[in-house]
């Protein structure tokens, strides 16, 4: 694709629109940083900048940081944009301000790939992924950047392999303001789970980068400043087994090779815990957190989901399996399911308590387009419209029954007293069984130092000394600080001051109950 040949230099201005807050992008967490301004680097917007034809010229925009500015559109000849359905109002103000300096712009990404008639204003509308659209889009603007007369829908028919894919362009991001770094192995899933659209916007059958190119962006990661944790992005890290067998025994020889500078995280069915071959390599890469998708406790209701596969060990012991591999779980729970009883918080509240996971992302059930639940729905009459809902679902429970519920759930669930209980039972029963790592010079850089001191001292003063739940945070940090565990101090102080704050909002009506929810809170479109 960089061979596209331009009579001219073009300048293409990124931009990645703000998310509204939600439960699982940690912004009440980054005032305890030493300057986290977002949450993860996007992924697919910096792949397409490093696709660019070779001379032109990017300047890439998060506005989860900064505000693109006139001097940003004035600079540029075209205006590039990314996004999913949650962010569909910002998205769509990019556009606006885009056309306001009469620029052309494109739009690809994940929303636009599952609903184009979301998107009538923009002028370029790059459906799928990378392959033979995006060389068709930059034909184009290398002949003439100026905006069609009528939208232009660019369709991709033949996607490029994943090992051809270049590095992302991290080098035009501050890597060091995000909470996580992100790197992508695959893409698709072979799961056909009822309310997810990965299947059908990415395929059953994943595809792969090469372990030697997932390293290769490992190592680019690391020269271009990021420290700490890095989350495979897949939508299933084992939806190929053999391929994520082939890949970890080259992570673990990279983390040697680099003093296991950082540490990883990805998503994965539960049945990740009959395949003990690869929890074992997965601890010696130093994965030290899985997020897997439980969504409820209910054999039945995971079957009518078409979610088998999380009954194949039973739950419970799933979960006690991956820590014992030192994994600590992250969870998806879903409420307004057709199979919810009026008493389906109180079994969601009971298996928080059973299954000992900190992290529980609670979310009301939203149907995606192209999912079998969006057709069921549809054919059911049950998709409502209605900006002023946090969900498109007409529940069979009543709307404010549901609602109310995970209020109740978000304000039990993270008391600081039971988060804190959890979080000590991950110290006792997990964390143990993580390897031991080196006192490697990339871990004890005077900058890694330096940052884990400011965040410990930001922790000390903001929780230790001035938060309501000063005395829980105290009677678990205490004991780790006595031995010298300050890192887990500062990991656990930083996620569980994020999820307090969160959930007392969320409880008392300020937060939306759908992480897909794009009722407007806070003013996230970007400002004038």
């Amino acid at each position: 694709m960089r061979d596209v040949v331009s009579p001219s230099i073009r300048r293409i201005l990124c931009v990645f629109p703000r998310y509204s807050p939600s439960f699982g992008t940690f912004e009440y967490a980054y005032p305890l940083t030493d300057g986290v301004q977002a949450f993860m680097p996007p992924q697919g917007l910096l792949l397409i900048a490093a696709s660019l034809p070779k001379g032109w010229e990017v300047r890439f925009l998060d506005e989860n940081m900064k505000v693109a500015t006139d001097e940003d559109f004035d600079w540029a000849d075209a205006v590039f944009v990314s996004g999913m359905h949650i962010q569909r109002p910002q998205i769509n103000d990019i556009c606006r301000r885009a056309h306001e300096h009469d620029l052309a712009v494109a739009l690809g990404g994940p929303s636009v790939s599952a609903c184009p008639e979301n998107y009538p204003d923009f002028d370029y509308l790059h459906v799928g992924e990378l392959g033979d659209a995006t060389e068709e889009l930059f034909r184009r603007l290398a002949r003439d950047t100026s905006r069609p007369d009528k939208q232009v829908v660019l369709t991709t028919q033949e996607r490029r392999e994943m090992s051809e894919f270049p590095i992302p362009a991290y080098e035009l991001i501050p890597l060091e303001r995000y909470f996580l770094g992100s790197i992508q192995f695959s893409s698709g899933c072979p799961y056909q789970c009822e309310f997810c659209d990965i299947p059908g916007l990415y395929g059953r059958n994943p595809r792969l980068k090469t372990p030697e190119q997932v390293t290769a962006e490992l190592d680019k990661l690391l020269e271009c400043g990021l420290t700490g944790s890095v989350y495979f992005v897949d939508d299933n890290f084992i939806g190929n087994r053999k391929a994520a067998l082939d890949l970890l025994p080259h992570l673990v020889e990279w983390q040697k090779r680099n003093g296991f500078a950082l540490q990883f995280a990805c998503e994965a069915t539960l049945n990740i815990a009959k395949r003990p071959e690869i929890l074992a390599l997965m601890r010696d890469a130093y994965f030290a957190t899985v997020f897997c998708g439980i969504e409820t406790p209910d054999p039945a209701a995971l079957k009518a989901m078409s979610k088998q596969h999380n009954m194949v060990v039973p739950i419970l012991e799933g979960v006690q399996t991956l820590n014992s591999y030192g994994l600590e779980v992250v969870s998806g729970i879903i409420l307004g399911l057709d199979t919810d009883s009026l008493e389906a918080g109180e079994g969601i509240l009971e298996f928080v308590d059973q299954s000992e996971i900190p992290l529980l992302t609670i979310n009301l059930l939203q149907a995606l387009p192209k999912t079998p639940l969006w057709d069921r729905l549809k054919r059911e009459g049950r998709l409502i419209e209605d900006s002023d809902r946090d969900s498109n679902v007409d529940f069979l429970l009543p709307y404010d029954h549901v609602v109310s519920t995970w209020r109740e759930c978000m304000g039990r669930a993270y008391t600081p007293e039971k988060l804190f209980a959890r979080f000590e039972y991950q110290v006792i029963h997990t964390y143990p069984n993580r390897i031991k790592l080196p006192n490697s010079k990339e871990r004890l850089s005077f900058r890694n130092i330096k940052r884990g001191l400011t965040m410990l001292a930001n922790i000390v003063w903001q929780v230790g000394v001035k938060s309501d739940y000063r005395r829980e945070f105290w009677k678990f940090s205490l004991p780790l600080l006595k031995r010298g565990d300050i890192e887990r101090v500062i990991t656990v102080g930083l996620v569980a001051h994020h999820l307090i704050l969160f959930a007392r909002d969320a409880s008392g009506g300020q937060q939306n109950a759908s992480y897909y929810s794009t009722r407007l809170r806070d003013m996230p479109v970007a400002a004038e």
